[in-house]
C-alpha cells in the first residue's frame, strides 16, 4: 500500500513526462481537474508547451460550473476553451438509461477529441481518482475506449488525497462539494427534460444558500427528496417552512427528508442486478 506521499511522487513524474507536449485537460472546474491542470500548467512553464482547460458546457450541469472553471482556469495559467455539446439528444440518453453515464461520457469525450484535434493536442488529461474505480462508473470505459489519460487513478490518489494536494497547491476550489451531472437526480428510466433539471438546479442553490455542503434534490415524479450531511438534518428540519414553500413553488407535490442523509450514488440502490464496470467491482454507487 503506498503513502500519500508515494502517490504524489509518482502523480508528480508522471504530469512530468506529460508536459513533454502540448496537453488539454477534460475541465470541469472541480476539485480533481483543477489538480490536473494546475499541475500540467506548472510543468509546461519548464517546457514551453501549450496547456488547454477544455469546458464542456453541456445541459446537464448546473449553470454556474462554466464561471467558476474560468475563474480556475485563469489562476492556473492554462488556455481557456468551452466547447458547447447538446448530449441529452446526442447521446441517446433521453430516458436516463442504467448506462447513462457511458453513454454521455462517450458523446462528450468524442467532442472533446475532436476539439483537441483542431488544437493540435494529442494527449488529454482528466480527472477520474482511485476512488472512482471501484463505484459504478460506466463512463469510465468510455474514458478508456478514447485513449483519455487518468493521471490521479493512475497514481492512486483518493477524493480526500486530490483534496488533500489541491489545498498544498493553493487552488482555490480544494474545498468545493462535487457537483455531478443532474440527470443523476432521476431514478433510471426516467424520461429526461431539461425543465426538469432546471427545477432541480434551483431547488439545490436555494438549500446550499443555507449553507448546506453536500446537497442532493432527488426527484421521484411529484416528490422532492433531500439529501444532505448527517450532521446538516437539523439545519434542513430549522428551515423547513423556508425550503417547503420554495420547493412547492417549483413545482413540487411532496417534500421530503432523507433520513439516511447524502450518499453518492443514491439512486444506483435500485440496480438490482450486478454488472461489471471498468474496475470490474459490483453494481454499488455512482460518486453521484
Amino acid at each position: 500500500m503506498k503513502s500519500y506521499r508515494e502517490k504524489v511522487e509518482e502523480l508528480k513524474r508522471r504530469m512530468e513526462g506529460y508536459s513533454s507536449e502540448a496537453a488539454a485537460v477534460a475541465f470541469s472546474g472541480g476539485v480533481d481537474s483543477s489538480l490536473l491542470l494546475k499541475m500540467a500548467c506548472d510543468g509546461a512553464k519548464e517546457t514551453g508547451q501549450k496547456v488547454y482547460g477544455i469546458f464542456l458546457h453541456t445541459m446537464l450541469h448546473p449553470a454556474e460550473d462554466a464561471g467558476n472553471a474560468e475563474r480556475v482556469a485563469k489562476e492556473a495559467g492554462a488556455e481557456f476553451v468551452v466547447l458547447k455539446v447538446d448530449e441529452l439528444a446526442a447521446a441517446g440518453i433521453e430516458d436516463n438509461p442504467v448506462n447513462r453515464c457511458y453513454l454521455c461520457k462517450k458523446c462528450l469525450f468524442t467532442e472533446l477529441r475532436k476539439k483537441a484535434e483542431e488544437l493540435g493536442v494529442r494527449r488529454i488529461l482528466e480527472g477520474t481518482n482511485e476512488d472512482d474505480l471501484h463505484v459504478y462508473r460506466p463512463g469510465i470505459q468510455a474514458v478508456r475506449e478514447l485513449g483519455i489519460l487518468s493521471p490521479l487513478a493512475e497514481a492512486g490518489l483518493t477524493k480526500k488525497e486530490v483534496r488533500s494536494l489541491a489545498r498544498e497547491y493553493g487552488i482555490s476550489v480544494s474545498g468545493r462539494a462535487s457537483s455531478p451531472c443532474l440527470a443523476t437526480r432521476f431514478p433510471y428510466g426516467t424520461r429526461l427534460c431539461y425543465e426538469d433539471m432546471r427545477r432541480v438546479e434551483k431547488g439545490e442553490e436555494h438549500l446550499k444558500k443555507l449553507g448546506l455542503f453536500n446537497v442532493r434534490l432527488r426527484v421521484h415524479k411529484d416528490v422532492a427528496r433531500i439529501e444532505v450531511d448527517s450532521d446538516a438534518l437539523l439545519t434542513v428540519v430549522h428551515f423547513r417552512k423556508e425550503i417547503t414553500d420554495c420547493l412547492k413553488k417549483l413545482g413540487y407535490t411532496y417534500v421530503t427528508l432523507d433520513l439516511e442523509g447524502f450518499r453518492s450514488g443514491s439512486m444506483d440502490v435500485t440496480l438490482i442486478r450486478y454488472c461489471s464496470h471498468p474496475a470490474g467491482a459490483p453494481v454499488t454507487s455512482s460518486g453521484h
